[in-house]
């Protein structure tokens, strides 16, 4: 076998050949940086292109099933890393910035058939350039498959028009942010002063201590105190006047002049102050009674995964207090409706020995949290494709829409996500683990998309492909210009927010990664990026796909 001869590709070439295009891709992304701008893994793209423009090709069985697995495992790891927050996205201030998200996505779908319209360019080009311009891979994954079910065939010049517009879609999200700062003279210190005194940080934790003085609590139970100020808060110390220490449960009775440790939101500092005085800091004093300590107790036990706090009903089997759950870097208030997750980190305030035999309850062990749960990573894929494949007949459909192997695998993680520890289902993994599925998923279909799509990438171009950059420039401008008009002007949002619900709109990391550079005293363009993130991500492989089937 002559490893040079791709006339008739064999598994083991293609194999080979799938690892030095991503090897090679890899390499780029590091070395050929400016000023910390790089293409990222799109770079194994453009080598699959180069590869294949000089005649490399894969067998066709190992492509097909590179790039159906590679989308697959990069799809489902999304959704089911976004699924916890999917629902919770659209509570108080989140509506209004999907909203905006969702104009964004709407508009690029608009400026994109006009386009089409306008020029005659055929709609399955331009859903793959806007892919590009709006930097969406799994939507290029969507399309390319919704084309390939309704026609039989592949369309190259799918991927070809995504390759070309996704360069300048990068920098053109970023120029978009830029544009807006000028158009509106934003100065950004300012902007961070008017932040610190506008935020909205109702529904951060605080832990602060008051002496009560309020004839209305004087010798009720802690259970009395949670019916008379019925909002959420944990009491995790008594401090009596002599400085001794003790863990409330429900039955302990509370007196004037006893100094109550309180978590709760920030929302109700005004209502925990009717209680007495406020106290900066903890007024006790070391004595020899006091046997209190605070520990961080990991959940790794499989049997409490998806458990309320209520049942597990620990605060009056043993002398502690759950003060704090922190679940992927969030900190949650411990209310008795909370379900734990495995990998959650809880706080707990207690006596010695009853900390230890709640550690050993929970688990506490680290290492258990290395192993990754294969079965519900397989499961979710399996449920994934057979929603994918349904069928579903929409009116002014010619064809069934089908959802999938994107927007099967998709949906399937985030309701897993989301809804899976309610059935006791461990959908955690760590952030490393879900991150090394995804980089190999997305390697995967990149290198396989390069390889089909460089063969007439060059001749493409020169038949009037090179009118593309200007379209993928006018499909990512457009919307982002216009919203981000509308947001600033007439919503007042602040620009960091902006910037985030920006990046997340177009689901775009490196602009992201600017947006967070912009300032380090806050963090609101990664909670807006955050915030828009799963539907915009969900609705871009739902808009290509509709598209090629409505349009084609």
């Amino acid at each position: 076998m002559n490893i040079l001869d791709f006339s008739s590709p064999t598994i083991t070439q293609s194999i080979l050949v799938i690892a030095l295009t991503i090897a090679i891709g890899l390499l780029c992304s590091e070395k050929l940086v400016i000023k910390k701008f790089s293409l990222g893994v799109t770079w194994i793209l453009f080598v699959g292109i180069v590869l294949s423009h000089f005649g490399v090709r894969l067998e066709s069985h190992v492509a097909n099933f590179a790039k159906d697995f590679g989308l697959i495992l990069f799809v489902y790891s999304i959704g089911i890393q976004v699924g916890p927050s999917f629902f919770s996205s659209f509570g108080k201030g989140g509506l209004k910035l999907n909203m905006l998200a969702m104009s964004i996505v709407l508009l690029a779908a608009v400026s994109t058939f006009l386009i089409h319209l306008l020029t005659g360019e055929d709609i399955a080009t331009m859903v793959g350039v806007m892919s590009g311009a709006v930097t969406n891979t799994p939507s290029l994954g969507a399309a390319e498959q919704a084309f390939t079910d309704a026609f039989g065939d592949i369309e190259n010049s799918i991927a070809a028009g995504y390759a070309v517009a996704y360069p300048l879609g990068v920098i053109g999200i970023i120029f978009s942010m830029l544009l807006i700062k000028w158009i509106f003279r934003i100065n950004q210190k300012d902007e961070e002063k008017r932040l610190l005194n506008t935020a909205d940080n109702d529904k951060e934790p605080v832990c602060i201590d008051i002496r009560l003085n309020n004839q209305k609590v004087d010798g009720i139970t802690i259970q009395e105190l949670h019916h008379t100020l019925p909002i959420q808060m944990v009491v995790s110390r008594v401090i009596k006047t002599d400085g001794t220490e003790q863990v409330p449960t429900a039955t302990t009775k509370i007196f004037d002049t006893d100094i109550l440790r309180i978590l709760t939101d920030k929302k109700h500092l005004d209502t925990i102050a009717l209680l007495g005085e406020m106290i900066e800091k903890p007024a006790q004093k070391e004595t020899q009674k006091n046997s209190l300590i605070s520990r961080r107790i990991v959940v790794t036990k499989p049997q409490w995964n998806g458990t309320t706090i209520r049942h597990l009903n620990v605060n009056d089997k043993y002398r502690i207090t759950i003060t704090r759950v922190n679940r992927a870097g969030v900190d949650l208030l411990p209310n008795s409706d909370l379900r734990l997750q495995l990998g959650d980190r809880l706080m707990v305030v207690g006596d010695k020995d009853d900390i230890e035999k709640v550690a050993d309850m929970f688990g506490n062990e680290l290492k258990k949290l290395d192993n990754p749960n294969l079965f519900v990573i397989f499961f979710g894929i399996v449920l994934g494709v057979l929603v994918g494949i349904l069928p579903i007949k929409l009116p002014g459909l010619t064809l069934p829409f089908k959802l999938g192997l994107a927007g099967g695998s998709l949906i399937v993680a985030i309701l897993l996500g989301r809804f899976g520890p309610f059935y006791h289902m461990i959908t955690f993994s760590t952030a490393s683990a879900n991150r090394m599925l995804r980089e190999i998923g997305i390697c995967l279909f990149m290198a396989t998309v390069g390889l089909d799509a460089g063969s007439n990438f060059v001749s493409t171009l020169l038949q009037g492909g090179s009118w593309w950059v200007l379209y993928g420039v006018i499909i990512t401008l457009v919307p982002l210009l216009i919203v981000g008009f509308v947001g600033r002007k007439w919503l007042k949002l602040n620009y960091f927010t902006l910037m985030g619900l920006i990046a997340g709109s177009t689901t775009d990391p490196p602009a992201l990664a600017y947006a967070s550079s912009q300032s380090t005293e806050n963090d609101q363009a990664s909670v807006a990026y955050a915030t828009v993130y799963p539907l915009t991500m969900f609705l871009r492989v739902m808009v290509a796909q509709l598209m090629i089937l409505m349009l084609c």
